[in-house]
């Protein structure tokens, strides 16, 4: 038996089917076998990550000759916000990253502080629903070292990101759990390409977390609140592609 990943599926898609190859996710939403193939490995990919004895198992990386010479922009490349702009115009010195919800010790962290913590660079493949995929190299903190310096109660589940971009007033946001957060490759990036993060790729700090597919990448991160239900949020389906078009909130590859 062949066993077609969501990857292939997504890539094959991708690149047999223009039509669908139209300009951002909201209209790919639109693609009924889009959704068809995002639901049907939803719970496979989940349960197989779930599964297999060692949860840190990293997704491939690469090596620098790998990289694409061009990384496209995916989702929003400027926030339409005006407390984003300020801070974007004074190079994000007053920008603080907030981390509460459920934790012993909310945090408030520059820029400066979090560069100034242990920092993780990994070379990754991103995937997008659209159908494309670039690899890049990703610099940034270490998601695990955050979480433990707030410390994260027990009864968490999941850690919701709250971004500066929105689509038609409805802020931009993403969820992920305990699991995929702690792991090793889960990290708040600040840099790409041995460069500081630029601004359509999602400064000053993006998620990323690499065995997940790309509008799990929140941009513009903002906030990380820790919870124990998502139904309060937004919608209640884990994210605004989840809450606005039924995108699979566990988008695993």
């Amino acid at each position: 038996m062949t066993l077609l990943t969501r990857r292939g599926l997504i890539g094959s898609l991708g690149a047999g089917a223009g039509g669908l190859l139209l300009s951002g996710c909201d209209r790919i939403a639109a693609a009924p076998k889009v959704q068809e193939v995002l639901s049907l490995g939803e719970g496979l990919t989940m349960r197989a990550q779930r599964l297999v004895t060692d949860r840190t198992a990293l997704a491939r990386e690469f090596p620098a000759s790998d990289m694409s010479p061009v990384f496209r922009t995916n989702g929003n490349d400027m926030p339409d916000n005006t407390d984003y702009q300020a801070h974007m115009a004074n190079h994000f010195a007053d920008w603080r990253l907030v981390v509460d919800g459920m934790v012993r010790r909310p945090l408030k962290l520059s820029l400066a502080q979090i560069r100034a913590m242990p920092a993780r660079t990994q070379i990754t493949r991103h995937d997008c629903v659209e159908g494309w995929s670039a690899i890049g190299k990703w610099h940034g903190l270490p998601l695990k070292l955050a979480l433990d310096a707030a410390g994260v109660l027990p009864s968490a589940r999941y850690l919701v990101f709250h971004c500066a971009d929105d689509f038609d007033g409805d802020p931009y946001y993403e969820s992920i759990d305990l699991i995929d957060a702690y792991h090793p490759q889960t990290i708040l990036a600040w840099g790409m390409n041995d460069q500081m993060l630029s601004v359509g790729h999602g400064a000053p700090l993006r998620l990323r977390v690499e065995r997940q597919l790309g509008y799990k990448q929140a941009k513009y991160v903002m906030r990380v609140e820790a919870v124990d239900s998502l139904a309060k949020i937004g919608a209640g389906k884990g994210g605004y592609w989840e809450d606005s078009s039924d995108y699979q909130w566990y988008a695993g590859i």
